[in-house]
């Protein structure tokens, strides 16, 4: 699988090298190559944080409790569009040596590559919305925060989780995997709380809507489950990751990275699926009033489920802001040095970016509509991220041997269209 003589260092390995002790004792041969696929194996976990962002939630939870079981299909395609849209991030990375943005910016005119970075920093702030408006709330509903101080919060223990990445890519990876497992806990503990009618779910895997405002929600879970700036980060988390010295040790980390995209987002999906089945089993068919914002999902989750289930929604969506806040400022930056080739301080990027997060929180904006509208803006910022990975990753001169395949490139090509279009059905529905 690798060639494990190669490990730690760059230079050139001949192939009539003397074979090493290692090399010669299977097992040990065995346990170094698997030491070093899981060396290789993280990048999904970071991006798949963006998968389960408070946005996340708050259409999750606005399509369950309004359409029951009806949108899970929505959930399970967005999450398989997310797998092969992630992968070809990851591809690129690690075949280039460059991530998306620096690609862009080398092979697209200049007047292109500024209008992209333009759009991925408008969707850098819809990001930011989600991830600091969710983190405030969990902060809120936990321990009785302010909205405005919440929001304050969870920028410093953005900043520090992010720092950890200047000690080693592991260190960050490691907390946010973490983060990630108290996601999924704090759910599986709500969905044994509650139960799932197995019917139900069965028919909401059946692709149909339940007329113009679920196509809506769909396009919002679109965009919520398919994120334009890890699509940009991810390239950049596999660009360094294995100093292979050949074609055949680069195939074999594109077979890890495979691996660790369906493990990762395969995970995400399953989050993403129990959230809405648990808005769906309690507040499906009851009134507005328990589900019509965050706030009152988790109070209703309360009164219905008991304080439990109240509490683990609670801190599952806390640990969501704050991990996706941090992985929202890592994308952040690499399109800021990508297209433009400059660095700036996280301080100021970040500054930048939660200023209209701040701003909702402030005024005391409608929360869970906020963050509905805001997925609904990243789903419009898709295919702006999609699209050029889509040419690059078909282009020989960029991809030598490892260009996408006409098949490929049709799949890839499929889903920007599917998103274009719910796109502009959700225009005309709205302008309608």
């Amino acid at each position: 699988m690798f060639d494990t003589r190669t490990a730690g260092h760059r230079g050139p390995v001949s192939d009539d090298a003397e074979p090493s002790s290692t090399a010669a004792d299977p097992a040990v041969g065995e346990r170094s190559r698997w030491r070093v696929a899981a060396g290789l194996v993280g990048p999904a976990f970071v991006a798949s944080v963006a998968y389960i962002d408070p946005g996340n939630f708050a259409t999750n939870f606005s399509a369950g409790a309004k359409y029951g079981y009806t949108l899970i299909w929505v959930v399970v395609v967005a999450n398989v569009m997310a797998m092969l849209v992630q992968y070809q991030s990851a591809k690129v990375g690690v075949v280039t040596g460059r991530d998306l943005p620096e690609l862009c910016r080398e092979r697209f005119p200049r007047t292109a590559s500024t209008l992209l970075w333009v759009q991925a920093e408008v969707v850098a702030m819809a990001t930011d919305i989600a991830e600091f408006v969710g983190a405030a709330i969990g902060l809120n509903l936990l321990f009785g925060v302010p909205l405005l101080p919440a929001g304050l919060i969870t920028a410093v223990v953005a900043f520090v989780i992010l720092g950890l990445e200047q000690h080693g890519r592991r260190r960050f990876e490691l907390v946010v995997v973490a983060l990630l497992a108290l996601v999924l806990s704090g759910f599986l503990y709500d969905l044994a709380s509650v139960g799932a009618h197995a019917s139900a779910v069965a028919g909401g895997l059946v692709p149909h809507f339940a007329g113009a405002d679920s196509v809506v929600l769909a396009a919002g879970i679109v965009g919520a489950t398919v994120m334009p700036h890890v699509v940009y980060l991810h390239s950049a988390l596999t660009k360094n990751l294995s100093p292979f010295v050949n074609d055949r040790e680069r195939r074999s980390v594109l077979r890890v990275q495979r691996l660790d995209v369906v493990v990762a987002l395969g995970l995400a999906g399953v989050i993403n699926v129990v959230m809405l089945v648990v808005a769906a089993a309690v507040f499906s068919g009851l009134s507005g009033q328990h589900a019509d914002s965050i706030v009152a999902a988790h109070a209703g989750l309360a009164e219905l489920a008991g304080g439990g289930t109240a509490v683990a929604f609670a801190v599952a969506l806390l640990a969501s802001g704050l991990s996706s806040s941090s992985v929202g400022t890592y994308a952040g930056q690499v399109v800021m040095a990508g297209y433009l080739r400059r660095q700036v301080p996280l301080f100021v990027r970040r500054g930048v970016t939660m200023l209209p997060a701040l701003v909702v929180l402030g005024l005391g904006l409608p929360l869970t509509s906020t963050l509905v509208v805001s997925q609904v803006l990243l789903s419009f910022g898709v295919p702006f991220a999609l699209v050029p990975l889509t040419m690059l990753s078909r282009r020989a001169d960029v991809m030598g041997p490892h260009a996408n395949r006409a098949t490929t490139t049709a799949l890839m090509s499929a889903v920007a269209a599917t998103i274009i279009t719910l796109n502009a059905y959700l225009l005309y529905a709205v302008l309608h």
